[in-house]
Protein backbone atom coordinates (compact mmCIF):
# COMPACT_ATOMS: atom_id res chain seq x y z
CA UNK A 1 0.00 0.00 0.00
CA UNK A 2 1.56 3.66 -1.11
CA UNK A 3 2.05 6.45 1.41
CA UNK A 4 -0.82 8.73 1.24
CA UNK A 5 0.58 11.35 4.26
CA UNK A 6 -2.83 10.46 6.22
CA UNK A 7 -2.30 11.16 10.57
CA UNK A 8 -3.47 9.02 13.04
CA UNK A 9 -3.47 10.52 17.02
CA UNK A 10 -4.72 8.35 19.79
CA UNK A 11 -5.39 8.99 23.37
CA UNK A 12 -2.06 11.32 23.02
CA UNK A 13 -0.72 13.32 26.42
CA UNK A 14 2.02 15.98 26.94
CA UNK A 15 2.73 16.15 30.30
CA UNK A 16 5.63 17.89 32.02
CA UNK A 17 6.96 17.94 35.83
CA UNK A 18 5.55 20.29 37.91
CA UNK A 19 6.55 19.90 41.69
CA UNK A 20 3.03 22.07 42.77
CA UNK A 21 0.61 19.77 41.31
CA UNK A 22 -0.41 16.59 42.76
CA UNK A 23 1.63 13.57 41.47
CA UNK A 24 4.46 15.76 40.31
CA UNK A 25 3.07 16.58 36.42
CA UNK A 26 0.77 18.37 34.85
CA UNK A 27 -0.73 17.83 31.65
CA UNK A 28 -0.28 20.18 28.73
CA UNK A 29 -2.66 18.46 26.45
CA UNK A 30 -4.35 15.20 27.03
CA UNK A 31 -6.13 12.59 25.35
CA UNK A 32 -5.82 14.49 21.92
CA UNK A 33 -7.44 12.28 19.46
CA UNK A 34 -7.60 13.04 15.92
CA UNK A 35 -7.46 11.11 11.97
CA UNK A 36 -6.53 13.02 9.27
CA UNK A 37 -6.51 11.99 5.47
CA UNK A 38 -3.82 12.43 2.83
CA UNK A 39 -4.48 15.57 1.59
CA UNK A 40 -6.48 17.33 4.23
CA UNK A 41 -6.48 20.85 5.39
CA UNK A 42 -7.19 21.18 8.95
CA UNK A 43 -7.38 23.75 11.44
CA UNK A 44 -6.06 23.60 14.74
CA UNK A 45 -8.08 26.61 16.55
CA UNK A 46 -7.85 27.75 20.16
CA UNK A 47 -6.80 30.67 22.55
CA UNK A 48 -3.43 31.27 22.79
CA UNK A 49 -1.53 29.24 25.03
CA UNK A 50 -3.77 26.80 24.83
CA UNK A 51 -1.09 23.96 23.70
CA UNK A 52 -2.01 24.12 20.06
CA UNK A 53 1.89 24.92 19.03
CA UNK A 54 2.51 22.13 21.50
CA UNK A 55 1.04 19.29 19.50
CA UNK A 56 1.76 20.80 16.86
CA UNK A 57 5.79 20.23 17.60
CA UNK A 58 4.90 16.85 19.01
CA UNK A 59 3.40 15.90 14.91
CA UNK A 60 6.77 17.90 13.79
CA UNK A 61 9.18 15.40 15.97
CA UNK A 62 10.34 18.29 17.83
CA UNK A 63 9.03 17.77 21.20
CA UNK A 64 8.39 14.39 22.82
CA UNK A 65 4.88 12.52 23.50
CA UNK A 66 4.45 11.52 27.03
CA UNK A 67 2.42 8.41 25.68
CA UNK A 68 -0.33 7.44 23.22
CA UNK A 69 -0.25 6.77 19.41
CA UNK A 70 1.00 9.09 16.73
CA UNK A 71 2.07 7.71 13.64
CA UNK A 72 2.11 8.60 10.06
CA UNK A 73 1.07 6.14 7.10
CA UNK A 74 1.45 3.49 9.70
CA UNK A 75 4.49 4.48 11.02
CA UNK A 76 4.67 5.82 14.28
CA UNK A 77 6.66 9.48 14.91
CA UNK A 78 9.15 9.91 17.45
CA UNK A 79 11.82 12.33 15.87
CA UNK A 80 12.01 14.76 13.13
CA UNK A 81 11.56 14.11 9.42
CA UNK A 82 11.97 16.35 6.02
CA UNK A 83 8.46 14.34 5.18
CA UNK A 84 7.09 17.06 7.96
CA UNK A 85 8.30 20.63 7.36
CA UNK A 86 7.33 23.66 9.69
CA UNK A 87 5.95 27.23 8.64
CA UNK A 88 6.77 29.25 11.39
CA UNK A 89 5.10 32.23 12.53
CA UNK A 90 8.51 34.61 12.00
CA UNK A 91 10.67 33.71 8.98
CA UNK A 92 13.35 35.68 10.24
CA UNK A 93 14.04 32.86 12.55
CA UNK A 94 14.35 30.18 9.85
CA UNK A 95 15.88 32.13 6.95
CA UNK A 96 18.94 32.32 6.58
CA UNK A 97 19.92 36.45 6.13
CA UNK A 98 23.34 35.98 4.11
CA UNK A 99 21.54 33.90 1.17
CA UNK A 100 19.59 35.05 -1.67
CA UNK A 101 15.85 34.28 -2.09
CA UNK A 102 16.76 31.57 -4.47
CA UNK A 103 19.78 30.18 -2.26
CA UNK A 104 17.29 30.15 0.84
CA UNK A 105 14.81 28.38 -1.26
CA UNK A 106 17.65 25.22 -2.52
CA UNK A 107 18.84 25.32 0.71
CA UNK A 108 17.94 21.66 1.49
CA UNK A 109 18.40 20.95 -2.11
CA UNK A 110 21.92 21.36 -1.75
CA UNK A 111 21.82 19.86 1.55
CA UNK A 112 20.77 16.48 -0.01
CA UNK A 113 23.32 16.49 -2.67
CA UNK A 114 20.95 17.67 -5.76
CA UNK A 115 22.70 18.58 -8.53
CA UNK A 116 23.04 22.13 -9.79
CA UNK A 117 21.12 22.28 -12.60
CA UNK A 118 18.44 20.32 -10.60
CA UNK A 119 18.26 22.00 -7.85
CA UNK A 120 17.83 25.13 -10.18
CA UNK A 121 14.86 23.85 -11.55
CA UNK A 122 13.10 22.59 -8.84
CA UNK A 123 13.54 26.19 -6.95
CA UNK A 124 12.41 28.45 -9.90
CA UNK A 125 9.02 25.95 -9.94
CA UNK A 126 8.28 26.97 -6.61
CA UNK A 127 9.77 30.33 -6.66
CA UNK A 128 7.08 30.51 -8.94
CA UNK A 129 4.44 29.12 -7.65
CA UNK A 130 4.54 31.46 -4.50
CA UNK A 131 4.86 34.64 -6.40
CA UNK A 132 8.31 35.49 -6.11
CA UNK A 133 9.92 35.20 -9.65
CA UNK A 134 11.69 38.11 -10.35
CA UNK A 135 13.39 38.68 -6.73
CA UNK A 136 15.06 35.55 -7.16
CA UNK A 137 18.24 37.61 -6.04
CA UNK A 138 16.88 39.45 -3.28
CA UNK A 139 18.21 39.10 0.53
CA UNK A 140 15.78 38.55 3.15
CA UNK A 141 16.00 42.52 4.52
CA UNK A 142 14.95 43.36 1.04
CA UNK A 143 11.91 41.81 1.46
CA UNK A 144 8.48 42.22 3.54
CA UNK A 145 6.84 40.23 5.88
CA UNK A 146 4.58 38.33 3.33
CA UNK A 147 7.16 37.74 0.87
CA UNK A 148 9.50 36.26 3.71
CA UNK A 149 6.64 33.87 4.31
CA UNK A 150 6.61 33.19 0.32
CA UNK A 151 10.36 32.34 0.57
CA UNK A 152 10.02 29.74 3.55
CA UNK A 153 6.58 28.45 1.91
CA UNK A 154 8.45 27.68 -1.24
CA UNK A 155 11.60 26.36 0.36
CA UNK A 156 9.51 23.54 1.87
CA UNK A 157 7.70 22.85 -0.79
CA UNK A 158 11.00 22.52 -3.17
CA UNK A 159 11.93 19.76 -0.15
CA UNK A 160 9.00 17.86 -1.29
CA UNK A 161 7.76 17.94 2.50
CA UNK A 162 4.76 15.90 1.99
CA UNK A 163 3.06 17.40 5.47
CA UNK A 164 3.17 21.34 6.14
CA UNK A 165 2.62 22.05 9.81
CA UNK A 166 1.75 26.21 10.29
CA UNK A 167 2.37 27.96 12.99
CA UNK A 168 0.28 30.78 12.73
CA UNK A 169 2.23 32.23 9.97
CA UNK A 170 0.41 34.58 9.07
CA UNK A 171 -0.35 36.62 12.62
CA UNK A 172 2.45 39.03 12.20
CA UNK A 173 1.47 39.99 9.00
CA UNK A 174 -0.57 43.23 8.82
CA UNK A 175 -4.67 42.39 7.62
CA UNK A 176 -4.43 43.54 4.22
CA UNK A 177 -1.09 40.97 3.06
CA UNK A 178 -2.36 38.63 5.74
CA UNK A 179 -5.36 38.43 3.38
CA UNK A 180 -3.40 37.86 0.16
CA UNK A 181 -1.46 35.29 1.49
CA UNK A 182 -4.08 33.30 3.04
CA UNK A 183 -5.31 32.95 -0.50
CA UNK A 184 -2.28 32.07 -1.67
CA UNK A 185 -2.07 29.33 0.63
CA UNK A 186 -5.37 28.25 -1.01
CA UNK A 187 -4.29 28.50 -4.10
CA UNK A 188 -1.03 26.11 -3.61
CA UNK A 189 -3.00 24.27 -1.21
CA UNK A 190 -5.06 23.32 -4.09
CA UNK A 191 -2.10 22.88 -6.72
CA UNK A 192 0.00 20.43 -4.43
CA UNK A 193 -2.42 18.81 -2.78
CA UNK A 194 -0.22 18.36 0.57
CA UNK A 195 -1.50 17.79 4.16
CA UNK A 196 -1.67 20.79 6.52
CA UNK A 197 -2.22 21.48 9.75
CA UNK A 198 -2.52 25.06 10.49
CA UNK A 199 -2.42 26.44 14.05
CA UNK A 200 -4.62 29.51 14.21
CA UNK A 201 -6.87 31.81 16.78
CA UNK A 202 -8.59 33.96 14.25
CA UNK A 203 -12.13 32.62 13.86
CA UNK A 204 -12.41 33.72 10.30
CA UNK A 205 -9.38 32.53 9.36
CA UNK A 206 -9.88 28.56 10.47
CA UNK A 207 -13.25 29.27 8.30
CA UNK A 208 -11.24 30.55 5.20
CA UNK A 209 -8.87 28.16 4.81
CA UNK A 210 -9.91 24.86 6.62
CA UNK A 211 -12.17 21.42 5.12
CA UNK A 212 -11.86 20.59 8.75
CA UNK A 213 -11.33 23.01 12.42
CA UNK A 214 -10.92 21.47 15.24
CA UNK A 215 -11.37 23.31 18.59
CA UNK A 216 -8.85 22.89 21.44
CA UNK A 217 -9.76 23.93 24.94
CA UNK A 218 -7.81 25.85 27.34
CA UNK A 219 -4.44 24.40 28.82
CA UNK A 220 -3.85 22.85 31.18
CA UNK A 221 -5.02 19.44 29.73
CA UNK A 222 -6.07 21.03 26.56
CA UNK A 223 -7.89 18.38 24.21
CA UNK A 224 -9.91 18.66 20.69
CA UNK A 225 -13.23 18.45 22.25
CA UNK A 226 -15.13 19.26 18.86
CA UNK A 227 -14.44 19.08 15.43
CA UNK A 228 -16.38 21.05 12.46
CA UNK A 229 -16.52 19.92 8.95
CA UNK A 230 -16.77 23.19 6.78
CA UNK A 231 -18.47 22.54 3.81
CA UNK A 232 -17.95 25.62 1.68
CA UNK A 233 -16.75 25.95 -1.81
CA UNK A 234 -13.11 27.94 -2.36
CA UNK A 235 -12.82 30.81 -2.08
CA UNK A 236 -14.70 31.44 0.58
CA UNK A 237 -16.94 34.74 0.88
CA UNK A 238 -16.61 36.03 4.38
CA UNK A 239 -20.32 38.35 3.69
CA UNK A 240 -22.26 35.04 2.39
CA UNK A 241 -24.64 33.37 5.00
CA UNK A 242 -23.36 30.26 5.66
CA UNK A 243 -19.69 31.36 6.38
CA UNK A 244 -21.64 33.83 9.22
CA UNK A 245 -23.29 31.16 10.20
CA UNK A 246 -20.50 29.01 10.61
CA UNK A 247 -18.56 31.65 12.47
CA UNK A 248 -21.30 32.54 14.62
CA UNK A 249 -21.04 28.63 15.76
CA UNK A 250 -17.52 28.44 16.35
CA UNK A 251 -18.14 32.24 18.45
CA UNK A 252 -20.39 30.44 21.06
CA UNK A 253 -18.10 27.22 21.50
CA UNK A 254 -15.21 29.87 22.44
CA UNK A 255 -17.18 31.81 24.47
CA UNK A 256 -19.40 29.28 25.91
CA UNK A 257 -17.22 26.04 26.04
CA UNK A 258 -13.80 26.60 25.70
CA UNK A 259 -13.71 29.22 29.35
CA UNK A 260 -14.91 25.80 30.98
CA UNK A 261 -12.28 23.41 29.38
CA UNK A 262 -14.11 21.85 26.89
CA UNK A 263 -17.57 20.69 28.69
CA UNK A 264 -20.69 22.67 28.62
CA UNK A 265 -21.57 22.73 32.32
Amino acid sequence: MGKDNSIVIENLNKSYSDEWSEGGSQYVIEDINLHLNGGEFFILLGPSGCGKSTLLNIIAGFIEKTNGKLAVDSEDIDRPSRERAVVFQHPDASLFSWLTVKENVEFGLKMKKINKKERSKISNKYIDLVGLSGHEKKFPHELSGGMKQRVQLARVLANDSKILLMDEPFGALDAQTRRVMQKELVRIWGETKKTVIFVTHDIQEAILLGQRIGIMSKSPSARIYKTYDVNLPYPRNVTSSKFNELYQDLLYEFEETVDKGGERI
